[in-house]
């Protein structure tokens, strides 16, 4: 681990990593990346804290000839030149089109900072989400010709339930 004179003794850098995936990027392939850069921040001596997968979204615009990216969330400690280190494997790694890191803190002390990755948590995190397009339509989860049971009626909940046809007034 490098220091900065900066640095107290004792004491890391919080840090923050944001990359996005290919939009076609596998399980195997986002568990590969997630693999690396936990080893990259281990083997450095730091330490993850959380980890994240966002899922697929749109992105702002185009990037690297994508509209959409699955996007995965990174916190960790580590000294100063971790965060080159990650980046460099991340510019490496085909699959990743975009990444951004950035300090939160300094002079953080690793024995008060705990961390909520498991084994469980990480694999969690390797499981690509829904796409956003398909939350904000109603299809996530859902295959075409699913039973509707249960599911939000808006004429009933606007009209209630009708419990018998409308009868027709004979005049």
């Amino acid at each position: 681990m490098t220091l900065s004179m900066r640095d107290e003794p004792g004491t890391q850098r919080e840090y923050e990593t944001i990359f996005i995936l290919r939009p076609d990027t596998s399980q195997d392939g986002i568990q590969t990346v997630n693999q690396r850069v936990r080893t990259i921040i281990e083997s450095m001596g730091g330490k993850v804290l959380k980890l994240d997968n966002w899922g697929k979204r749109k992105l702002a615009y185009e990037v690297k000839k994508q509209l959409k990216g699955v996007y995965l969330f990174f916190s960790y400690l580590g000294g100063s030149g971790l965060v080159e280190e990650v980046e460099r494997n991340l510019r490496l790694t085909d699959s990743v089109i975009r990444y951004y890191s950035v300090k939160i803190a300094e002079n953080v002390d690793p024995a008060l900072r705990t961390s909520d990755v498991t084994d469980e948590t990480f694999a969690k995190a390797a499981t690509p989400g829904p796409d956003e397009e398909e939350i904000a339509t109603g299809q996530a989860g859902r295959s075409f010709g699913d039973d509707d049971e249960g599911a939000f009626d808006f004429e009933e909940a606007v009209f209630g339930e009708l419990d018998e046809k409308p009868r027709r007034q004979e005049n």
